[in-house]
């Protein structure tokens, strides 16, 4: 299928990394394993970030001019070259979508959202329009892909809600699980790390807000801890760094390691050659490093919110607390830091885990079949729904 893309909060080819960014290239790598032809159908940022209602009004008058150059561009195209479906990736109301509700009501074509949430305290506020804008194109879509299933309590029963579990690109992070000694000595000559000690690892952003403050849990955790033998790196940096740092102060040296932003392809040698995930998730959203720390064969520790038990299993492939409590956070560490065995054994459930329902290909084979399901309704409306998912009508 031809597929018109568009991420209001940020554009795939926005030169700013995050991970919002890195989420919607995700999804159109697995459309395109499936043979999918994506085109990025626009660039505009329509993220409101303080509630500024007159920013809200020029956004819409914006979106609708270029919606209406958008349609009448396709308009003009052979049919066999428009597209037959929209996908608006993270629609909430700080970044509504302006553009992709009236194109398809022109072109009639599906209308899917991938992560969508409808925040009903925002209703009468500084976001008003934005949220009645969100609340229009929830209503409108054919269907919700949910990758954080957290979100899918917030919309409307009406509206049918397929769920796709978040994943990532996992091969190069597993090739390195393989030459795990390897790893493990280059990363320690790197770093002046013990080899005999575990190592635990924290990869996040410092920045302000529940970054800060997981990275506060983590520290107040692991001061609980001073009998037994570990050493933490952190991979991250930030606005918040020297908050970080002040957290981290009564930490020795020789204890704790901060690397500073690291690319995919040194993130992907420095997981498989730790021991622990550590991460207490204050208001988590779900995480890709706690998947990627899966595929790297280490079990994770993190706070049990938002959309962390879908990509964690409690008590198979890591242990989740309660959220923002760093005694019970600090407990967690010292059953896996005494229990070696336990630890391997739940590493490896982990990076099978991941391999069989968080990867790249399972990603776009479950798009493929929710998009294929949708497509038909949408065409044959009277039909029953077939469910090319579950492989049964509905």
């Amino acid at each position: 299928m031809r597929i018109a893309f568009y991420a209001p909060l940020k554009s795939p080819h926005h030169p700013t990394p995050s991970g919002d960014r890195h989420v919607a290239r995700l999804i159109i790598q697995a459309l395109e394993t499936q043979g999918h032809e994506v085109e990025i159908a626009s660039h505009l940022r329509s993220r409101d970030a303080k509630g500024d209602k007159e920013r809200q009004v020029r956004m819409k008058k914006v979106g609708e001019k270029l919606a209406a150059r958008y349609i009448k561009k396709i308009q003009n195209k052979p049919e066999d070259q428009r597209p037959d479906i929209w996908i608006t990736y993270h629609l909430y109301y700080k970044a509504p979508d302006w553009i992709g509700p009236l194109v398809c009501e022109a072109l009639n074509i599906p209308y899917i959202p991938i992560e969508a949430s409808i925040a009903n305290k925002r209703a009468n506020g500084p976001w008003d329009l934005s949220h009645q804008a969100v609340v229009a194109a929830v209503h409108q879509a054919d269907c919700i892909i949910s990758l954080n299933p957290h979100d899918s309590n917030c919309l409307p029963k009406s509206i049918r809600n397929w769920t796709l579990p978040p994943f990532i690109i996992p091969d190069p992070i597993i090739e390195n699980r393989e030459n795990w000694s390897q790893c493990r000595k280059i990363i320690a000559e790197k770093y002046g790390l013990d080899p005999h000690k575990q190592w635990l690892l924290a990869i996040a952003m410092m920045r302000p807000g529940d970054k800060l403050e997981s990275y506060k849990v983590l520290s107040k955790a692991l001061r609980g801890l001073p009998d037994l033998s570990w050493q933490l790196i952190v991979v991250g940096d930030g606005q918040a760094r020297s908050d970080v740092e002040t957290a981290f102060v009564w930490v020795p040296n020789t204890k704790i390691t901060y690397t500073g932003q690291l690319d995919a392809e040194e993130l992907a040698s420095i997981i498989p050659a730790c021991d622990i995930y550590t991460w207490p998730a204050v208001n988590e959203a779900y995480g890709l490093a706690f998947l990627e720390a899966q595929a790297g064969g280490l079990p994770v520790i993190a706070g049990n919110t938002g959309g962390v038990p879908a990509v964690v299993a409690d008590g198979e492939t890591g242990l989740l607390t309660t959220p923002g409590d760093p005694v019970a956070f600090a407990a967690a560490l010292r059953s896996l830091l005494t229990a070696p065995v336990r630890r391997r054994d739940m590493g490896k459930a982990a990076a099978e885990k991941v391999e069989a329902m968080h990867s790249l290909v399972t990603a776009g084979q479950r798009l493929d079949a929710i998009l294929a399901t949708s497509r038909k309704n949408f065409i044959e409306p009277g039909l029953p729904l077939f469910d090319y998912a579950q492989k049964k009508y509905q």
